[in-house]
């Protein structure tokens, strides 16, 4: 077993294809074909279940893909490792909430690529469970998120700490109204599955009182902001992401009692992570 089949083998299971795999990996499919077959035989089992609809994994070739993700990314840092001169360049995943990006981060990223202007920086965006997620399966080199997080493998910074509110159109314009306006049927407008601030948002209602309530979830940060603006529903979301919207004049915002309000955003990172130089600076800039 070596490191080209287990990439090989990481790329026939994200693609579900050989031929997949085999543009991802810029060769014919008989090699990839090839790779896998010796890597089953050497393991002893199939690793694939072959089927219409592509290769499937078995039980035994999901037992070993988390195993070739960490060996891969552990190879990866190896050579990082060993190039890191204390010079900053090389590459950062950073994970993010979407409202976290929206409005936290595009000052702290300004500095960043001003310190480390060679270092290809690259963000993605997602709900506080998927990223934590991601930084556990070392996908990720760290991601911000929402406190609190107890999580074994990961350590935490604090970067930002939010008031959240309830956000409702102007019509609505105290919490009483809102309970009143209730009985005729309510709607939270939220994030997906995952996303701390829904949680929140189920939480802050039945705590006012309001525990019966549709949801309707919607993928961005305009939308969710541009359809409370419509009077189609409420959503929780930070007071500065809502100050900071274009729609801030077309919304209301409800403060909340302390205990249901205040949040922490983490920067979360692997406990057992090598902090390269680049990391490291991102971090004292996360701590400022």
């Amino acid at each position: 077993m070596d490191l080209i089949d287990l990439r090989t083998f990481l790329e026939v299971a994200k693609g579900k294809r050989i031929t997949a795999a085999g543009r991802e990996l810029n060769t014919v499919p008989s090699n990839v074909t090839t790779r896998i077959k010796k890597l089953e035989e050497e393991i002893g089992l199939a690793l694939f279940d072959r089927q219409s609809r592509g290769m499937m994994l078995t039980e035994a070739g999901e037992r070993l893909l988390p195993y070739a993700e960490n060996l891969i990314v552990l190879f990866h840092e190896a050579k990082e490792a060993a190039r890191d001169d204390g010079a900053l360049r090389g590459m950062l995943k950073i994970g993010s909430m979407e409202t976290t990006a929206a409005v936290r981060l595009p000052a702290l990223l300004a500095r960043f690529h001003r310190d480390c202007p060679y270092v290809k920086f690259t963000l993605v965006t997602g709900p506080t469970a998927h990223l934590i997620d991601e930084v556990v399966a070392r996908r990720l080199d760290g991601a911000f998120v929402a406190g609190p997080i107890n999580h074994p493998e990961l350590d935490v910074v604090l970067a930002f700490t939010e008031e959240l509110v309830l956000v409702t159109d102007p019509a609505i314009d105290t919490l009483e109204a809102l309970r009143q306006s209730a009985s005729d049927g309510l709607t939270a407008l939220m994030f997906r599955i995952g996303c701390s601030y829904r949680q929140r948002l189920e939480h802050v209602l039945a705590g006012i009182g309001l525990p019966a309530f549709n949801r309707l979830e919607l993928g961005t940060l305009d939308g969710l902001l541009g359809c409370v603006a419509a009077g189609m529903g409420i959503t929780l979301l930070p007071r500065a992401v809502v100050a900071g919207s274009h729609y801030a004049d077309s919304l209301r915002v409800h403060a909340l009692p302390r205990d249901m309000s205040e949040v922490e955003t983490l920067l979360a990172v692997r406990r057992d992570k090598r902090v390269g130089a680049a990391l490291r600076n991102f971090l004292v800039l996360c701590r400022r």
